[in-house]
């Protein structure tokens, strides 16, 4: 009975031991997660809080958390501009459509890269593979496009953007982990074909990597500009990255205008003023959008990145 009392009292220290442990490892987990979280987030708020505040205060390290010297000129220097709402709409249509391609043609081929009966499935990953990391240039791309007939067309911007090798790497990992050759099976002794099966079964199973490609997807087409600015002469369809870097370098070269300086000092201290706040609103207004696109996809995110890095 002694024994009995005596290895019940040792097993409460232990958990209490193990408690205390645990408790102690919670409360350091949290506070790291806390101080990587201001660090990453703090330097955002700091961009809207500036975006609102009188320049000379940002620029002395005087704002903390809250808006000094409020104004809003920054931004209806921003929106003044029809430029602006011509850029926002061909974002969109480039984002929209670029999207929704990308990611038809990621989940095709991940998921035709994940089936071990296609046939010249590893020699074909290892070209798709080395595309990544050697490619022919941008002349010879000019010239393909060129040829193709997309210079100056907004299939230059959507086409070139749609297909990611590490996108169809991650989607077929995923598929791999996921989509059992047993499922398959049963499938196909139903009378479920290819086309079915991809459709019926694979993709209700796929939510959470769907997820996950339309966020990366969408992300590199609203913040893509190089390819617009490389293939594109018109600028009714510019995408609003270029606008906003025209309206920025305005901005700048008045305020940084020698003459201007010269005759009137005065004025061009308000435009190299007026420069730092446009600065401030343009990354606001570039990227408030896709930002607000996360927290919906937030919950499949390292669930569909994830998957089949551990299995289990």
């Amino acid at each position: 009975m002694e024994n009995g009392m005596m290895s019940v009292k040792r097993a409460q220290k232990i958990r209490q031991r193990h408690t205390w442990d645990d408790i102690l490892f919670e409360v350091i987990t949290k506070l790291l997660l806390i101080f990587f979280v201001v660090i990453v987030a703090y330097p955002i708020y700091f961009i809207i809080v500036a975006s609102f505040s009188d320049p000379v205060y940002a620029n002395n390290g005087s704002i903390l958390l809250f808006p000094k010297g409020f104004t809003l000129m920054g931004y209806e220097r921003v929106f003044e501009d029809e430029r602006i709402w011509i850029g926002y709409l061909n974002t969109i249509i480039y984002t929209v459509s670029g999207t929704a391609l990308g990611t038809a043609v990621v989940l095709l081929a991940g998921y035709a890269f994940s089936r071990k009966d296609l046939p010249g499935s590893g020699i074909l990953m290892k070209l798709f593979i080395f595309t990544m990391y050697f490619s022919g240039g941008m002349i010879p791309l000019f010239l393909v496009v060129n040829e193709m007939g997309l210079v100056n067309t907004r299939w230059s911007v959507i086409l070139l953007g749609c297909v990611s090798v590490y996108n169809i790497i991650i989607v077929r990992s995923f598929m791999a982990n996921t989509i059992s050759d047993e499922l398959m099976d049963a499938a196909t002794i139903d009378g479920c074909g290819n086309g079915m099966f991809f459709f019926k079964i694979v993709l209700p199973l796929s939510k959470a990597v769907i997820a996950v490609m339309v966020l990366y997807i969408a992300v590199s087409y609203w913040n893509g500009y190089f390819n617009a600015m490389i293939f594109l002469t018109d600028t009714d369809k510019y995408p609003l990255q270029l606008f906003l870097r025209q309206i920025l370098l305005m901005a700048t070269q008045s305020g940084s205008d020698l003459n201007l300086i010269q005759q009137d000092p005065e004025l061009a201290d308000q435009l190299a003023t007026s420069a730092q706040l446009v600065k401030y609103g343009m990354i606001v207004i570039a990227t408030a959008p896709i930002i607000c696109l996360y927290p919906f996809v937030q919950k499949y995110f390292v669930k569909g990145v994830m998957i089949g890095s551990v299995k289990g």
